[in-house]
């Protein structure tokens, strides 16, 4: 098959935002991923770049001018287009590919282009990041990108974890198949938050066969730390800095096969989130004071920690118990979604916490309410997922 080339073009050190997009003139750096084992390189992450030597070569201010000018989709999409475009070109492929999202505009539809790079078939494996910001932002958006990710048969990586707390309750949602540690942990590998952190991470690893990357690698000490922080593969300066495509790497040829193979659908699901919860916990009539009991226990696994996300969905149609508990709730939680479209005559409340996870849904088809309790963490991050999938 041959694909159309679509090179950037000459531009002056004063380069304007609008000449980058209409020039095509983003061009990517990338970085060595390695096994840190061996340290053969399993594949490169992507590094947006601006025209060298122009004001706007560097990242922070490529993407600022981006956004003052209302263009941080199209600059978005077209960092992704040319990354593909120069690894696809390269003499030699990576195993892997890394790319970033940027979550304010997850919402946007693909660009024709990056939908005809990735479908066309990919030398390599590509991997899809986030940061746990496009939870609370584009949550419903943030599933979709997954979902297609996931069909076309690529990966999924959840960036900066540890940076932020509400990082680790984003974990079971999107269930990535790689982890990559913040490097604040590797800095601080004897605190107390980098070892919840990893403690977290490790677990969430065995229970799914994700592969864990430390970040910020820089010596041989750092090199250690990031093994005994759970690490198998790692990026830093000690292995290599950002550089052209055309840069030889000794590549593990295997290293795309390492990662578990994708999961069509396993983001994307129109079933209720009611039925999700029944079909794991058989749901019983319950009383206003069963209710207000049940809502009690999901606040109290809120109130428990101080990074807790509350995905919840209620039409408001005055069910007994859950008013007083709700209004407490809401204060608690790191970060609470309400789903903007919710089913009548149910209501449907998600925690999750590092390591853990709460549910509560009822029901009511007649005049006695039916309640169903789930506190297993997968089958709550099913539920969760059924309702940001009604979030859009």
């Amino acid at each position: 098959m041959t694909r159309a080339v679509y090179a950037p073009t000459a531009v002056a050190a004063g380069a304007t935002i609008e000449q980058v997009l209409s020039g095509r003139l983003v061009q990517p750096l990338f970085q060595p991923i390695v096994d840190l084992a061996t340290r053969r390189v399993i594949g490169l992450e992507a590094l947006a770049r601006g025209p060298a030597g122009t004001s706007l070569e560097y990242p922070d201010r490529l993407f600022t001018a981006a956004r003052e000018a209302g263009c941080l989709g199209a600059l978005d999409l077209l960092c992704s287009e040319r990354a593909l475009e120069l690894a696809i070109g390269a003499p030699q492929p990576p195993p892997l590919l890394f790319t970033n999202v940027e979550p304010a505009v997850l919402d946007q539809p693909l660009s024709p282009r990056l939908i005809e790079l990735i479908t066309g078939g990919l030398p390599f494996r590509q991997v899809v990041e986030f940061t746990e910001r496009a939870l609370p932002a584009v949550p419903g958006s943030m599933l979709r990108v997954a979902g297609q990710t996931q069909t076309w048969g690529n990966g999924l990586a959840l960036d900066d974890v540890g940076a932020d707390p509400m990082s680790l309750a984003f974990l079971p949602l999107i269930e990535p198949e790689v982890i990559k540690l913040d490097m604040s942990l590797l800095r601080n590998p004897g605190s107390d938050h980098t070892g919840a952190v990893c403690a977290v991470v490790r677990a969430e690893a065995e229970r799914t066969g994700a592969l864990v990357i430390a970040e910020g690698i820089e010596t041989a000490d750092d090199l250690a730390t990031a093994r005994l922080l759970g690490a198998r593969w790692g990026q830093g300066w000690l292995f290599g800095r950002p550089g052209g495509i055309e840069a030889a790497h000794r590549y593990d040829t295997a290293a795309a096969g390492l990662l578990r193979p994708a999961r069509p659908g396993f983001h994307e699901t129109t079933e209720n989130a009611y039925d999700c919860a029944a079909a794991v916990a058989a749901p019983t009539p319950a009383t206003a004071d069963d209710i207000a009991a049940a809502m009690t226990r999901l606040r109290d696994v809120v109130a428990a920690h101080d990074t807790a996300v509350v995905v919840m969905s209620s039409d408001d149609t005055g069910l007994p118990g859950i008013a007083p508990p709700l209004a407490e709730l809401a204060g608690r939680a790191c970060s609470v979604i309400v789903v903007d479209r919710p089913v009548p005559g149910e209501f449907v409340a998600v925690a999750i916490v590092p390591g853990d996870g709460f549910a509560v849904g009822i029901r009511r088809p007649d005049d006695t309410p039916r309640l169903v309790i789930v506190d297993h963490l997968p089958a709550v991050a099913v539920i969760a997922r059924a309702l940001l999938n009604r979030h859009r």
